[in-house]
């Protein structure tokens, strides 16, 4: 591997004020509820998933860059999300990012990867494997061929939470998923003792309101690269789990700093100067953006999983020039 640029807005220098580790953060008891929430909050990228030529996942470059994130001060990590290609790998890749995630981390932050499948039983499997392996939370993504019905949905979820003892994030995103979450399954779930947080890439904030008016403080909501994350936390959100973070975490980290501190100009003002990454994900491949990112930055992460493309000529050039005015590529 080459070595990153010293300037690379990830790597740079060492965070003063490093994010507290999990045994040092506080559960939270919610005003609404007896429901005990493990305290997660702040800013959790979408990890990627690099592979080699053979398609054996490179953990080395994983290693480098989960340190190199936690030391510019993201609050978790959540491997095999969408950023993570969880569609495109097989059972043996996933669980294998999963196990490099978490010896990366060595418990310094919580790792709270994805499970998803069509079938309750394969996700419940995939639920208790990461258990095994030392995961801190499950990331529950719930895909479908066929259309399934409220109900149906709400058994989904219910089997993966009831399959751990962790903590699990329910995942929305109605742009991708034939059968999304309700607000009224979202209600029900949210009354089961380990379904703690959701994550919405609804690119909906009024849906995240009422959200969060329906569950009534028994679950806090995270925003995903679709929705403007200040805005989020103006209306109660507890942070992000994105993908650009990978990219600019210091960045990021300073935005939700000034968000939780009310600070709300200064805030604005970094959120404008933010949202332009949000807006070339949107514009480009998402996997193929932050690993074409990455590798700018000197990461080895390789390309996307075919029958994806790799970011265009046209692509690597707009993320280069939008990373070096961002301050998180060196010259």
């Amino acid at each position: 591997m080459g070595a990153r640029p010293v300037t690379n807005g990830i790597g740079a220098a060492p965070n003063p004020n490093p994010p507290p580790t999990r045994e040092v953060v506080q559960s939270l008891e919610t005003p609404m509820t007896n429901k005990t929430l493990p305290g997660w909050r702040g800013v959790m990228p979408y990890l990627v998933s690099p592979l080699t030529a053979d398609g054996s996942v490179a953990t080395e470059v994983l290693t480098r860059l989960i340190d190199d994130l936690i030391a510019a001060g993201v609050h978790g990590l959540s491997p095999l999300g969408s950023t993570g290609e969880f569609a495109y790998l097989n059972p043996d890749q996933r669980l294998a990012v999963v196990q490099a995630s978490v010896a990366a981390a060595r418990g310094r932050v919580p790792v709270i990867p994805g499970v998803a499948s069509c079938a309750i039983a394969d996700a419940v499997a995939q639920a208790r494997a990461y258990e095994a392996a030392g995961a801190d939370g499950i990331l529950a993504i719930m895909e479908a061929y066929f259309p399934v019905g409220d109900e149906g949905v709400y058994q989904y979820f219910k089997a993966i939470a009831e399959a751990v003892s962790l903590p699990v994030v329910l995942y929305t995103n109605p742009n991708f998923q034939r059968s999304d979450l309700s607000l009224p399954v979202i209600e029900r779930l949210s009354q089961l003792p380990n379904i703690a947080y959701l994550k919405d890439a609804s690119n909906n904030t009024g849906r995240l309101l009422s959200i969060m008016q329906r569950v009534q403080g028994r679950m806090q909501v995270f925003a995903a690269s679709a929705h403007i994350p200040a805005a989020v936390m103006l209306i109660g959100g507890v942070g992000w789990m994105a993908g650009p973070a990978c990219l600019v975490p210091r960045q990021s980290v300073r935005l939700y700093e000034l968000c939780r501190g009310g600070q709300w100009d200064e805030a604005m003002a970094l959120q404008r100067e933010l949202w332009a990454i949000n807006q070339v994900f949107a514009k480009y491949n998402l996997a193929a953006c932050v690993k074409g990112g990455l590798q700018l930055q000197g990461y080895a992460v390789g390309e996307p999983v075919p029958p994806q493309a790799p970011l265009s000529a046209e692509g690597r050039a707009e993320v280069a020039a939008l990373l070096t005015r961002l301050g998180a590529l060196g010259a």
